[in-house]
């Protein structure tokens, strides 16, 4: 190991805390693990406040090299600015803060601070790259894309009428719209399991709750699903729903095309990259009628279920790897 593959990874509080699963501390940690594996040694940091932040920062070297999560990086600008006068940093950024409806004015100009001082910002998406430069936050040449892998697992085996959604219970992914499509579906035959956090929004978490309470049992939230529950989830599932209202590029998706499992989703963000290799139907964001639409033809037209699953089942083999994430990663900061 040599002093050029020594590197700090300071990200938010609660990484590993697995009542608190996201999809950015979920990459987070195949980052750090998957870099390790690779002969670097990563210093993990969690950053509680901003004196965390400083404390962790002015540690670096100078030329060293410390990866930042994009929130943190937001939340305290001012460090990163200090850091970036001595060390490479590189910032990590899972979302575009100004690009979600009701963002904070700090988060913005936070973001916007962080980003213009960091060495090297890596996208998780095309479509977040993309919007960095629209909106004149990054200029490309600092840019990489490491889009995140997927999970390997058994094919899925659900039926027509078992529905998933995965994801954190917030606004922006849309969990209220699932449930007001799935109002209007109440003769078919469906059952819906909700899998996520419920503790980033819990004044919306308690409204998806009542209104879940309206359908028992057919639709059932669980929290968080932890590794062999989320595994059997998606082996009981026949079909992902994905209803986000903004989203860089949904690592349950890719994790459904791991298993071949089929994906109605919002054409949003970072979606329709994500869908790529087929397998899904994409629908109008924040449209209840057009979701109801969808699956209502999923659940009614077997020509169509069989074409989507026929898709699914190639997009399987296609789908990313953590490694290739990893890798690209690697090669970033190497580069650095």
């Amino acid at each position: 190991m040599t002093h050029d593959r020594v590197a700090r990874f300071v990200v938010p509080e609660g990484v590993n805390d697995p009542e608190r699963v996201s999809g950015g501390n979920v990459y987070d940690r195949r980052l750090r693990d998957g870099l390790a594996a690779l002969g670097w040694d990563i210093a993990m940091h969690e950053a509680s406040d901003a004196d965390a932040v400083a404390a962790a920062l002015d540690d670096v070297p100078s030329r060293g090299t410390v990866l930042v999560d994009g929130l943190v990086a937001a939340w305290h600008p001012g460090a990163i600015e200090a850091a970036a006068s001595r060390a490479r940093v590189v910032v990590l950024a899972h979302m575009v803060a100004s690009a979600f409806a009701g963002a904070d004015a700090a988060s913005i100009e936070g973001e916007r601070r962080s980003l213009g001082h960091a060495t090297r910002v890596i996208a998780t998406s095309n479509w977040t790259a993309a919007e960095f430069v629209r909106r004149g936050l990054v200029d490309e040449r600092r840019l990489t894309v490491a889009a995140p892998g997927s999970v390997d697992g058994p094919l899925s085996q659900g039926g027509v009428g078992e529905l998933l959604c995965v994801g954190a219970v917030a606004r922006h992914k849309g969990q209220d719209l699932l449930l007001e499509a799935l109002g209007g579906l109440r003769e078919l035959e469906w059952s819906c399991t909700i899998a996520g956090s419920p503790e980033v929004d819990r004044d919306f978490t308690r409204q998806i709750t009542e209104k879940a309470s309206t359908f028992a049992p057919r639709v059932r939230m669980t929290g968080v699903l932890r590794s062999a529950a989320l595994v059997d989830a998606y082996w009981r599932s026949g079909l992902l729903v994905a209803p986000s209202r903004t989203e860089s590029f949904g690592m349950a998706i890719a994790d459904a095309q791991r298993r071949g499992l089929p994906v109605i989703a919002a054409a949003v963000g970072g979606i329709p990259e994500a869908v790529s290799g087929g397998g899904a139907l994409l629908v109008k964001p924040d449209d209840v009628d057009a979701l109801a639409d969808a699956l209502r033809s999923w659940m009614t037209d077997p020509i169509l279920r069989a074409r989507l699953r026929a898709e699914a089942s190639r997009a399987r083999r296609r789908a990313p790897r953590w490694a290739d994430t990893v890798a690209r990663v690697d090669r970033l900061l190497e580069a650095a």
